[in-house]
């Protein structure tokens, strides 16, 4: 049986690259189960100043292109996942580079998004079962690290629970998206699975996990 091919959405100041090489582990644990394709958000993120530093996962991955899917501060071209606003910037080229890879690339049996790609996620999957992105077709989600948008004009995402068979993956010592904020995205979903382990900002994939994995993914 062939493997099912899975589209990755990295996290904020991430790229394709990056967290390919970050989900290594994953990778290897379901080497019989799933083809991991990456893509690369279209925006560039300005160099980060302060407190502001790549959404981490496990393993290497040195050298980043830091890029997002939206900016929540307009002005300053940054994103928060704790930051109020009314509008946001990007997420329609988003949405557009999404579809072009599912045109070229695809067809794709699921999608699994990191943190800001988590969340990007959870409007896809609105967006497909409002027949909005006839293109998309993705049976299934994976969601680590995910939550709702802060953003105003988003709201619409979570107007009525999603039906697509979700996995819901998130840390308890997460203190870049604490568990709180990924619960509260379980809402947005009928019959969520999820997956807890004691770590933090990092997708998890030790032999403790192998078997939700694999039990999600014999579904289709």
């Amino acid at each position: 049986m062939a493997p099912l091919r899975v589209l990755c959405v990295h996290g904020y100041r991430q790229d394709g690259s990056s967290f390919r090489e970050k989900t290594g582990a994953l990778r290897k644990l379901l080497k019989k189960h799933a083809e991991l394709v990456y893509l690369n958000a279209p925006h560039c993120v300005p160099e980060a100043g302060g407190e502001e530093a790549p959404e981490k996962a496990n393993g290497p991955g040195g050298n980043v292109d830091p890029r997002g899917w939206w900016f929540s501060d307009v002005q300053a071209r940054r994103f928060s996942a704790v930051q109020p606003c009314e509008q946001s910037l990007g997420l329609e080229e988003s949405v557009k580079a999404v579809r072009e890879a599912v045109q070229i690339q695809g067809p794709f049996d699921g999608i699994l998004g990191f943190s800001q790609g988590a969340a990007f996620v959870a409007m896809l999957c609105f967006l497909q079962e409002q027949k909005l992105e006839p293109e998309f077709n993705f049976r299934f989600a994976i969601f680590v690290a995910g939550f709702r948008s802060a953003c105003e004009e988003h709201k619409r995402f979570y107007n009525s629970p999603l039906e697509i068979p979700s996995l819901h993956v998130f840390g308890l010592e997460d203190r870049v998206i604490p568990d709180n904020m990924s619960r509260e995205l379980l809402l947005s979903f009928q019959g969520p699975q999820v997956l807890t382990h004691p770590g933090g900002h990092f997708v998890p994939a030790a032999s403790a996990h192998r078997q939700t994995y694999q039990d999600f993914f014999k579904r289709f």
